[in-house]
């Protein structure tokens, strides 16, 4: 495509998309590069309504008429292209995130509304299945995500457990100078661990991880060395300094921008903050494409992420 179709910043976005037929023409694209097909039959044939802003199927059947967000996060949406394209933008390439309250001001929406779009977004943003596993040399560690125990109320503090304190068990596994992959998880015993490190590293592979016990009897599968940060945190190769990297970026995310996350929603953070980490080396423009080449196929509607709410509920960031 030429470059002017594709948006280098922020700026050149939101001209370009200001417009509405470049917002269609550019998805459609992108969901269509061999020509627009009918999301229900699957025919080729079909004839655009310009008036409509839609695509008309020559076959008779049920959702004829069909419009460029038909079948993606977008679909059902009374906001126009020009708001959506912007805010995927923003999302895919602000490097701790962007609040709903932020978001909603930038786009002119409610908080609300600003809210379930970036959920929407954060969906587009999943990997989905893993079909290759990560080889070569990997790091694995766990964290817990949640609010610390000092800032509780006593009589919640005293309730929960003398470790996680209410927080949520987080596992990564970074491939170094690939990719990350991120998973909540039940929690950090060693079979629990092990799963995971089973399903995503690839049998034979060198890892490492810290002087947890619940990484114990790894070597079974794999090369695996172990780092203690009670003595030092670095033995030539053998560290976890990448994850943590990650980790911190996930927090500083977490406690600087969205400030608060129920636990039910955090692997949707997750999937945003490991999106942005994998193409980091990336620039802003191609990690907006990649974003949208994936908006197809997934749907999320209001009731999925929170049940029927009051009108008036304030949303977490």
């Amino acid at each position: 495509m030429a470059n002017e179709t594709n948006p280098k910043t922020l700026q050149q976005a939101i001209i370009y998309f200001s417009n509405p037929e470049n917002c269609r023409n550019y998805l459609a694209a992108r969901r269509w590069p061999k020509g627009v097909i009918c999301p229900t039959c699957g025919r080729d044939d079909v004839s655009f309504l310009e008036k409509q802003n839609k695509w008309q199927c020559k076959s008779a059947h049920k959702q004829r008429q069909f419009s460029v967000k038909v079948g993606t996060i977008f679909e059902d949406s009374p906001l126009g292209l020009d708001k959506w394209l912007p805010a995927v933008w923003m999302i895919v390439n602000n490097k701790n995130g962007k609040s709903s309250y932020e978001m909603a001001k930038d786009l002119g929406v409610t908080q609300k509304t600003a809210w379930f779009m970036e959920h929407r977004i954060r969906l587009a943003m999943q990997s989905g299945s893993f079909e290759k596993k990560l080889s070569g040399r990997v790091e694995v560690d766990e964290t817990y995500i949640g609010g610390k125990a000092r800032n509780m109320h006593f009589s919640k503090r005293k309730h929960l457990g003398a470790r996680d304190t209410g927080k949520v068990a987080v596992m990564g596994l970074l491939e170094r100078h690939g990719e990350v992959r991120t998973m909540v998880v039940a929690g950090t015993k060693r079979r629990m661990l092990h799963d995971q490190v089973s399903q995503h590293v690839e049998q034979g592979s060198t890892v490492y991880s810290e002087a947890l016990r619940s990484y114990n009897q790894l070597d079974q599968e794999f090369i695996h060395h172990v780092i203690n940060h009670a003595e030092t945190y670095v033995q030539g190769h053998v560290h976890t300094n990448g994850i943590e990297n990650f980790w911190s970026l996930l927090k500083r995310s977490i406690k600087g921008t969205y400030i608060s996350v129920e636990p039910f929603h955090l692997f949707r953070y997750l999937d945003e903050q490991s999106f942005r980490f994998n193409g980091r080396k990336g620039n802003d423009s191609e990690r907006f494409q990649k974003a949208m080449e994936q908006v197809t196929g997934k749907r999320l509607t209001f009731k999925e992420v929170t049940g029927k709410l009051p009108d008036d509920d304030k949303l977490s960031c």
